[in-house]
C-alpha cells in the first residue's frame, strides 16, 4: 500500500463515518456502565463463544481452507486457525479480564492546592480505538473483551484472511452484549468495505480517537505512514537472545528451542541469536536447534564453529533485519556483551531481547543499556504477552514510546483527565 492507493470511495466514508458516529454514542454509554454491568457482557462473550464453537470452527475451517489454497505461509495459517483449545482460552481471557480491576475512575493522584482547590487526575476511556490486523481472528476477541472493560467502542478491520471467522465472532459478540443491556455498536466491524474500510480508518481524522495497528512489517508501517489518525505502533519483533560466555548448555538449549519453536509465527519469537566468541554452550545449542528443523542463516564467524554435520544458510546483512515468523533464525558471533548491545541498537525493533547468563553484571548491562519494550535475563521472550504478563489479553505490543510500551492491557485503553474541585476560587 501506498500514498497513492488510499483511495476510499465518497460512500465507504460516509459509511465508515455514520459507524464511527454510532461507535461514539455507544463508547459514551458504556463509560458510564458500572463494572459489574461490563463485568456480565464479558462473561456472556465467554460463555457464547464456547456454546457456538462449532459455528466458529466451521468458519475457520473454510477460511483456512481458502487462504492454504492461495498459498499462505504456515507460520500464517498457524495465527489464522483455531480449534476448541484456543476457542476455550479466548473464553478464558475474557474470565481474567472479569477478575482485573477496571482503569476507569482510577485516581492516579490528587492534591489539594493551597488556595483551596481539590484536584484529582483520573483514568478516562480513550474513545473510539480503530484497530487493522490480519490473519488473527483471536485478536479480535482480546480486541473487544479489552475495550468493553475500559468504556471504549472499537472500529475492526480484520483482514480478507479471517473474514468468516470475524465476522461470526463479531456477531456473537455483539449479540452478547445486547442481551446483556450493553450497546452492541461499541463493537463494529468495517471488513465488508475490504481495503477500502482499512483505507477509512486511516482517514477517520475525528472520528477515530486511536489506530492500532498489529500484523507484519508491511501492514504496520502502511498504517504508520499513510494513516491522518493518531496511532500507536505495536508488534513488528525483531527480536534477540545473547548467549553469553558464561551462559549454561542446558538453560541456553531449553530457552532458544522454546524461544524459536514454540509458535514460530508470533512477533515475540526469537529470530537472531547472538554468541559470544568463546561460548562453550554454542555448539550444543547450534546442534539443538539444527536438530528441530530451525534453518540457521549463520554469519562466517559463526559457521567457522558450527558442530559437523549442521546444514546452514550463509547469512546476509537483509537476515539480521528479518523477522521471519517461521522456522529460520539469523546468527552471529560476537566479542562480547558490549558487541552483542551494539547488534542489538542497530538491528533491534525494540520489542524483545533477552541475556543468557550468570554474571551479574552482564545481566545489569544488558538491562541497563538494551532499549526495547521488555527485557529478560535467563528467560524466554515468548513470555512478552499481555496474557503472560497478567493482563488478562492485550491489544498489541507497543514498540514505540509515547502513551504505552510493551503489551498493551486495560491501562493502556484509557487517558485521563483532572477533575478540579473548588469553592469559587478565581485566579489573580
Amino acid at each position: 500500500m501506498t500514498e497513492s492507493s488510499l483511495t476510499v470511495s465518497d460512500s465507504v466514508m460516509r459509511e465508515v463515518r455514520d459507524m464511527a458516529y454510532d461507535a461514539r454514542i455507544s463508547s459514551r454509554a458504556l463509560a458510564r456502565a458500572d463494572t459489574a454491568w461490563k463485568n456480565r457482557g464479558l462473561q456472556a462473550i465467554a460463555e457464547d463463544l464456547v456454546e457456538q464453537s462449532s459455528v466458529i470452527l466451521a468458519q475457520n475451517a473454510d477460511d483456512v481452507h481458502r487462504e492454504r489454497a492461495n498459498g499462505m505461509s504456515e507460520a500464517m495459517l498457524d495465527r489464522l486457525s483455531l480449534n476448541p483449545q484456543r476457542i476455550q482460552e479466548l473464553a478464558d481471557s475474557l474470565h481474567a479480564l472479569v477478575g482485573l480491576a477496571d482503569p476507569v475512575g482510577q485516581v492516579i493522584r490528587g492534591t489539594t492546592l493551597d488556595n483551596g482547590l481539590r484536584m484529582v487526575q483520573a483514568r478516562v476511556p480513550l474513545g473510539v480505538v480503530g484497530a487493522i490486523y490480519e490473519a488473527r481472528p483471536n485478536v479480535t476477541v482480546d480486541i473487544a473483551g479489552l475495550a468493553i472493560k475500559s468504556g471504549n467502542a472499537v472500529m475492526l478491520r480484520g483482514g480478507s484472511a479471517a473474514a468468516k471467522t470475524n465476522q461470526t465472532i463479531s456477531r456473537i459478540i455483539r449479540a452478547a452484549l445486547d442481551r446483556c443491556g450493553l450497546p452492541m455498536d461499541c463493537v463494529q466491524s468495517v471488513d465488508e468495505f475490504g481495503r477500502e474500510g482499512a483505507n477509512a480508518l486511516m482517514l477517520a481524522s475525528g472520528a477515530i480517537d486511536v489506530l492500532i495497528p498489529r500484523g507484519g512489517h508491511n501492514l504496520i508501517q502502511s498504517v504508520v505512514k499513510n494513516a491522518r489518525v493518531p496511532v500507536i505502533e505495536t508488534g513488528e519483533g525483531n527480536c534477540h537472545i545473547f548467549v553469553d560466555v558464561s551462559a549454561s548448555e542446558k538453560m541456553a538449549k531449553d530457552i532458544l528451542v522454546n524461544a524459536k519453536t514454540q509458535r514460530p509465527g508470533t512477533c515475540n519469537t526469537v529470530e537472531t541469536l547472538l554468541l559470544a566468541e568463546g561460548s562453550s554452550a554454542a555448539p550444543a545449542v547450534l546442534k539443538a536447534l539444527a536438530q528441530v528443523g530451525v534453518t540457521l542463516h549463520v554469519d562466517e564467524r559463526t559457521s567457522a564453529r558450527l558442530p559437523a554435520g549442521i546444514e546452514y544458510v550463509q547469512a546476509t546483512e537483509e537476515d539480521f533485519h528479518t523477522e521471519y515468523g517461521s522456522l529460520d533464525l539469523a546468527v552471529a558471533t560476537v566479542d562480547d556483551v558490549d558487541a552483542a548491545i551494539s547488534h542489538i541498537r542497530r538491528y533491534s525493533t525494540g520489542h524483545s531481547e533477552a541475556i543468557i547468563t550468570n554474571s551479574l553484571d552482564h545481566a545489569e548491562k544488558f538491562i541497563q543499556e538494551v532499549d526495547s519494550a521488555a527485557v529478560y535475563v535467563n528467560a524466554s521472550t515468548r513470555f512478552t504477552d499481555g496474557g503472560q504478563f497478567g493482563l488478562g489479553a492485550e491489544v498489541g505490543i507497543s514498540t514505540q514510546k509515547l502513551h504505552a510500551r510493551g503489551p498493551m492491557g486495560l491501562e493502556q485503553l484509557t487517558t485521563s483527565k483532572w477533575i478540579v474541585r473548588g469553592d469559587g476560587q478565581t485566579r489573580r
